[in-house]
């Protein structure tokens, strides 16, 4: 028995896989099970296995975006769903040293990658820019009407894509404790329909700041069109330029982003910009557990620079800025469910998305889906939800008020400007 063949051996007990070598041969791995798709793989040349074998967390995804790693059965979803199962984070013994333990380590938990992304100024700008500036007809083929590219919030498991983008602009506004009149900041702010959303439901005024350039044009063309340029302003500077006081202040999906050695900056700089009285939301991707890794694969395609903390990490930098953490929310399944709503969009428009890109692009969007769902649903990633005040009195002594405000709040949503 080869080396790869009893390292596959380890990670496939669960689920039935099927590898076909390139010289024909086969090899079938683990045990059936129901709810889980059978998968055949086919590798396209001899060198494979040793390429896979080498750093499995990258070059596994490398050899299926180069079409080394053929799926004949099943899809990515389905092979990186056998994967997880097989090693599920809250199955993992403390400091498993066994051979088991250290394969489905090094497949699953990120290789090769650094802790602390040092992001400064200008490598923030060109990070975001990596990601954030892609053609933008790819995100509406696969994202909501309003372009929320973040965690939804599933009010109803059943609900569709629209309907939770929707419940989750609602759940954070709620959170916001919003009144007419106020000024509210909007760290990381896409392509704006966060801001237009506070600004609809709850009359207030929001500068939302971003550094892609592409989402700024976007964000600016969708307040035009709304007739509320004078209310709802987006600008492009990084939150450690900006210069002035908010009476509140929210941040989805940005935090990963902002790098570890920057965290206690960020907030230092979050209660510069918040009025005495002042509610901040962070809504960030984190993990479960105590700090770790960010995957090589992530890091050199989809995210470079990016980091999902632990929740340690988080409040021990906010612990120095003096805020108070008054509330916690860990979202467990939302992203998951989130991501396989991406993916199916993402797959019913791959002739789309070959057009704007090519045959490679395509898996690796799809490989970077599939494993992002993967890991919300049996990995170690979370969202956090954290509300931050100044003052210990500035909101209500119980939660009440915030699904009280939630059930008051429309749902509403602006499309953004289309191609034609």
């Amino acid at each position: 028995m080869s080396l790869f063949d009893k390292f596959a051996a380890k990670v496939f007990r669960r689920g039935d896989v099927t590898i076909i070598f390139a010289d024909g041969k086969q090899r079938r791995y683990g045990t059936p099970e129901p709810g889980l798709t059978p998968v055949t793989l086919r590798f396209a040349d001899k060198g494979v296995p040793l390429f896979i074998g080498r750093n499995p967390g990258l070059h596994a995804a490398e050899a299926f975006m180069d079409g080394r790693l053929i799926i004949e059965q099943g899809d990515i979803r389905d092979l990186i769903e056998v994967v997880r199962v097989n090693g599920k984070w809250e199955d993992k013994k403390r400091g498993d040293s066994s051979l088991r333990g250290v394969l489905l380590s090094r497949l699953k938990d990120s290789i090769g990658a650094t802790i602390g992304a040092v992001n400064g100024i200008a490598r923030s700008k060109q990070n975001v820019a990596h990601h954030y500036d892609l053609n933008d007809r790819l995100y509406d083929l696969f994202l909501d009407a309003d372009r929320q590219y973040s965690c939804a919030y599933f009010a109803d498991p059943d609900n569709g894509l629209e309907q939770a983008q929707m419940d989750k602009k609602a759940h954070i506004a709620a959170k916001l404790h919003l009144k007419a009149g106020q000024r509210v900041l909007d760290i990381g702010c896409g392509w704006g329909g966060m801001a237009l959303y506070l600004n609809k439901v709850a009359d207030v005024d929001v500068l939302g700041i971003t550094l892609s350039e592409e989402q700024l044009k976007v964000a600016r063309g969708r307040a035009a069109a709304a007739g509320v340029s004078d209310r709802v302003k987006f600008e492009l500077i990084d939150y450690r330029l900006l210069e002035d006081r908010f009476d509140r202040i929210v941040s989805v999906g940005m935090f990963e982003h902002v790098g570890t050695p920057h965290y206690k900056t960020f907030f230092a700089k979050c209660r510069d910009l918040l009025a005495e009285d002042g509610v901040m939301l962070l809504h960030t991707i984190g993990r479960l557990g105590v700090r770790g890794r960010t995957d090589a694969f992530t890091l050199k395609y989809i995210f470079p620079g990016g980091y999902n903390p632990a929740l340690s990490e988080i409040i021990e930098a906010s612990e120095p800025a003096r805020l108070i953490a008054s509330d916690v929310e860990t979202l467990r399944l939302h992203y998951g469910m989130t991501l396989d709503h991406w993916y199916d969009r993402t797959v019913a428009a791959k002739d789309a998305i070959v057009a704007l890109y090519d045959e490679r692009f395509y898996r690796m969007w799809t490989f970077y889906l599939a494993g992002a769902r993967s890991a919300f649903f049996h990995g170690n990633l979370c969202n956090y939800q954290i509300q931050y005040i100044r003052n210990r009195r500035t909101l209500p002594i119980t939660r009440n008020y915030i699904a009280e405000a939630e059930d008051r709040l429309p749902r509403l949503t602006v499309a953004p400007p289309r191609r034609p």
